[in-house]
């Protein structure tokens, strides 16, 4: 027998067994498949239109019709309200679980979910987080240069310094507290109630000293003339360095024990949902696979980077299916952490180490 006829004889053989063990699985494929054609898909955000959550969301998809199988029609609706439980209660309790509904909500779903907020009437392990298209946020402390706290240490000496913030509860407002707390900063005074431009207008004019906020809203012509320092950095996902602040101390080596890291762990984890696609409990496995895998390709499309840097005048980091799965996943659940963590959130003082 010559090498030719064995390898043919080998693929026939294994053709003939891949369709009697495979083809209960190939033929069902092939139907989740089928049932896209001529259908329309309804995509519910979970917030109003016009903000970067919307423009992130907008940017997928023609991409994801494009790749899931028959190029379905999309259209879009939209259910704001309580920070996007509306949308995800909606999705988990009303939505046929037959692969034409897709969620794309805020991550603050995830939070109010696992912080027992009121409103929640879905559970975490049973939606589906199917992917994001962005998760890099890296956030930092800075302050205001002619505060004279130009270095670390300096800064863990001062007394009585004023964090700036949007409101209680808002992200910032609880990394800052975080960060106020794994640093040992005495006597803080928290300012509330700016939006984002005053509150830089009230650092530069020397109102506030510094305050937390994400590594993008660090303007470069403060860094250009000096006017801040960057003092600490809390990197989402951990091991993603950034590009201009990589020198700069991490948060995460400030955590003591493993109470304290496992807050640190928390907020990052929450900040790395992003703004994720989620899909009913109940929906066929074979068609989460495929919504699964065209979102796969669309975040690899080069053609949605272009789009979304062009909606949203910023790059994407997506997370794949497995890793917003996995994201929520490792999420703390212990009570100790919750509680601990809400305290960060809420508008008591700042809890001791």
């Amino acid at each position: 027998m010559t090498g030719r006829t064995i390898v043919v004889g080998l693929l026939v053989a294994t053709w003939a067994a891949c369709s009697v063990a495979c083809g209960r699985f190939v033929a069902p494929v092939y139907a989740q498949a089928d049932f896209y054609k001529g259908k329309t898909i309804t995509l519910v955000h979970g917030r109003s239109t016009g903000g970067s959550g919307d423009f992130r969301a907008r940017a997928v998809v023609p991409f994801l019709q494009k790749y899931i199988p028959g190029n379905p029609n999309i259209v879009q609706e939209y259910m704001d309200g309580a920070g996007g439980r509306k949308a995800a209660n909606y999705i988990y309790n009303t939505a046929k679980p037959d692969g034409l509904t897709i969620g794309s909500v805020g991550g603050g779903v995830v939070a109010s979910a696992l912080l027992g907020e009121t409103g929640v009437q879905y559970d975490l392990d049973k939606l589906h987080f199917v992917g994001t298209p962005y998760s890099a946020s890296h956030y930092v402390l800075i302050t205001r240069r002619e505060s004279g706290l130009t270095t670390l240490d300096k800064l863990r000496q001062a007394t009585g310094l004023r964090i700036g913030s949007q409101a209680v509860g808002h992200s910032n407002y609880t990394i800052g507290r975080i960060m106020t707390w794994l640093l040992g900063l005495k006597d803080t005074k928290e300012v509330i109630g700016f939006t984002n431009p005053e509150r830089r207008a009230a650092l530069i004019n020397g109102e506030i000293d510094g305050y937390a906020v994400s590594d993008s809203g660090v303007l470069p012509e403060w860094l250009e003339k000096r006017l801040v320092d960057v003092q600490v950095i809390l990197a989402v996902p951990r091991d993603l360095k950034h590009p201009t602040f990589h020198n700069v101390p991490e948060l995460d080596g400030f955590a003591k024990n493993e109470r304290e890291r496992r807050i640190v762990t928390m907020y990052r984890n929450f900040s790395l949902t992003g703004a994720p696609f989620i899909l009913p409990p109940a929906m066929p496995k074979e068609r989460i696979e495929i919504i699964k895998e065209a979102l796969r390709k669309a975040f690899k499309d080069p053609a949605f980077v272009q789009e979304y840097r062009k909606l949203v005048g910023d790059d994407p980091s997506p997370l794949m299916p497995e890793e917003n799965e996995k994201s929520i996943r490792e999420l703390p659940r212990d009570k100790e952490t919750v509680e601990l963590y809400k305290k960060f959130a809420g508008a008591g003082s700042i809890p001791p180490r």
